[in-house]
């Protein structure tokens, strides 16, 4: 899988609380929950974010709360990617469940500006910064997360093996 778009960069420890506020956590529609998307850090997000953009953070993002609204929010903004430095464990592994690509990747992170255009490729597990002309090693998925995140999340995936059988 390759996702080419524009950097939005933020630094560390970014928390669910800010990727998807909890006053708006009564409600699970996907394109709501985008609407929102960054919005108590960034509130210019949603208004600059294009389909295919790559969200860049610091180490541990997607820390706090484990909600499952923030990857499913961050994807549903049409964020094609998050690179980040670390991410928090449970951010992490809700990503993966909801299909949301993320590669760490701290060099990749250290030199990339918002507005860098960066073409990601999840299979080799690498992040080229076009506009800079570098690219980075990141940390590849095993094969069996990489197929849950090219059937767009684990639901999709367990429907796929099934039908498999």
């Amino acid at each position: 899988m390759i996702f080419e778009g524009r950097a939005h960069k933020y630094g560390r420890d970014v928390d669910t609380d800010v990727i998807i506020p909890a006053r708006y956590l009564n409600t699970s529609d996907p394109d709501e929950l985008a609407g929102h998307c960054m919005e108590d850090i960034d509130s210019g997000f949603i208004g600059r974010v294009k389909p295919g953009d790559i969200i860049v953070a610091g180490e541990n993002f997607g820390c706090g709360s484990s909600r499952e609204q923030a990857p499913v929010a961050i994807k549903a903004a049409g964020v094609a990617c998050v690179v980040a430095a670390s991410f928090a464990r449970i951010f992490y592994r809700n990503a993966i469940n909801i299909g949301l690509p993320i590669l760490v990747c701290p060099e990749a992170v250290r030199e990339t500006g918002t507005g860098d255009e960066l073409r990601v490729d999840l299979d080799a597990g690498e992040v080229e910064n076009v506009t800079k002309g570098r690219t980075y090693a990141a940390d590849r998925f095993p094969g069996f997360m990489q197929e849950i995140v090219a059937a767009g999340g684990l639901m999709n995936r367990v429907r796929q093996r099934m039908a498999e059988k």
